[in-house]
């Protein structure tokens, strides 16, 4: 059995209260919500079966969809525990909904139980009966049930049983921090564009519009990096200046990436510099990039659809899509098909990845990945930095970066390249951060206020 907090209870969040901020009455929410897990369960992603949604419908049930998805494991447990034989996958995914949500806070639970119901009369007349008795039946028998899941891992952390194993591997010191991590509200960071004023000034104008209080000066980070944290979500169209692009919501983690890439090496990219950037979409690495240096972009991505989105980004930020700033929808891997024989100066390298660093943001990951994707990501990911390489100017800088807490797509991916690639040298960076305010490095500390996702870098030069 895996070492634990000192705990009886499973590791669920009491403070990831859904809440109940929305008109629609509760067992619609529960009917949508059961939709959404039990789509989640055969492999779809959260986010195309919220996009499916009618508009009214989306924040309500991403609400209740992330606090349920957050508990999965628990609820898991408990409904094998109370009903062996798995109902209809509708009906499954309407009692794990009510479990988990009876396992946290927010509703008042008997009332929680009679919207299940009264979701599955509307939905799944025949099986009300048996939702009805297997949620009063855990209601009376609460304790005892939880007390049963004690040595159930998967119950107790929330995550699939492999996910675990693999933390306990790869970080021995800092696994259950980090599983406990992935459990809490990602905060809510934004990065001013500097071409329409400084970060200070902008953070004056949060202060005066009530959505943020007053602090000293930015923690010592590198040039180009100062991530606003603010003190609760808001919508964007609260934020002074956003439809004016003047800021953009980015994770403080994320924000590394173009001031390592731009200030790469101690000096600065020259004006017209070639940058691309391989995997651009939603873009806002791109957009970055961008703000910061007067460079030739190249923002390149293998689905058009994407594109669209970084196209958006970069107007609404004032930064084109322009000849300054063109976007290109072709498989990076496959340079022939899309490359002008010109080399670039940087290249940024933000390769596909588990996505196993911004599970607090996407609380579904943990749930849709398989240990067996990790080997085919990392595949893909050196065919990427052997393909992209040799586009790359003597002298030039290539940053790999992934949104990743496991080393398979980090650190020995990295030392993979090194050992088949004369005269690669790696330089100082980042390496893996961690979704934990741990850090005592002084390149990723800025990147522990209000605890920013987990990822990786690592800047490469190619010899001159």
């Amino acid at each position: 059995m895996s070492q634990r907090p000192a705990s009886s209870a499973p590791a669920t969040p009491r403070s990831a209260n859904p809440g109940q901020p929305h008109s629609l009455p509760l067992w619609q929410l529960l009917s949508r919500c059961a939709e959404a897990v039990a789509a989640v369960r055969q492999g779809q992603s959260l986010t195309d079966v919220l996009a499916a949604l009618p508009p009214a419908e989306r924040p309500g049930t991403q609400a209740l969809s992330f606090a349920v998805l957050r508990r999965l494991g628990t609820a898991l447990a408990l409904r094998q525990a109370l009903v062996p034989k798995a109902p209809a996958p509708w009906v499954d995914g309407l009692l794990l909904s009510a479990l988990a949500l009876a396992c946290g806070d927010g509703y008042a639970r008997h009332t929680l139980v009679d919207q299940a119901v009264d979701a599955c009369k509307r939905r799944a007349r025949p099986a009300s009966g048996l939702v009805n008795a297997v949620l009063r039946r855990f209601l009376r028998e609460e304790a005892d049930l939880l007390a049963a899941l004690e040595d159930d891992d998967v119950a107790h952390f929330n995550h699939p049983t492999w996910w675990i194993r693999r933390l306990q591997r790869d970080w021995p010191e800092h696994w259950q921090a980090m599983l406990m991590a992935n459990q809490s509200q990602p905060p809510m960071t934004l990065r001013a564009n500097v071409r329409h004023g400084s970060s200070a000034a902008y953070r004056a104008r949060l202060v005066e519009a009530g959505l943020l209080a007053p602090d000293g000066a930015p923690a010592l980070a590198p040039e180009g990096f100062d991530p606003i944290v603010l003190p609760r979500g808001v919508p964007v169209q609260q934020l002074p200046g956003f439809a004016d692009g003047d800021a953009s919501v980015q994770d403080a983690a994320a924000q590394l990436a173009a001031p390592l890439l731009v200030h790469a090496g101690g000096r600065t990219l020259p004006a017209g510099a070639r940058v691309l950037d391989a995997c651009a979409a939603p873009g806002g690495k791109t957009a970055h990039l961008l703000e910061l240096a007067d460079c030739d972009g190249t923002a390149r991505d293998s689905d058009p659809q994407r594109l669209v989105r970084v196209n958006e980004t970069l107007q609404r930020l004032g930064l084109g899509p322009n000849e300054h700033a063109r976007t290109v929808a072709a498989d990076a891997s496959q340079p022939a098909t899309w490359w002008d024989g010109q080399a670039f100066d940087a290249i940024l390298l933000d390769a596909p990845c588990s996505a196993s660093g911004i599970v607090r943001r996407h609380p579904d990951v943990r749930w849709l990945r398989r240990e067996s994707d990790l080997t085919a990501l990392a595949r893909t990911q050196d065919a990427l930095l052997d393909a992209l390489w040799p586009l790359l100017k003597p002298g030039g800088h290539l940053l790999y970066c992934t949104c990743s807490i496991f080393r398979i797509e980090g650190q020995e991916r990295i030392d993979a390249f090194l050992q088949r690639t004369p005269g690669a040298r790696a330089l100082p960076s980042p390496g893996h951060l961690r979704p934990v305010v741990e850090y005592l490095d002084p390149i990723a500390a800025p990147a522990s206020r209000g605890m920013g996702d987990g990822f990786f870098y690592a800047l490469l030069s190619k010899p001159s």
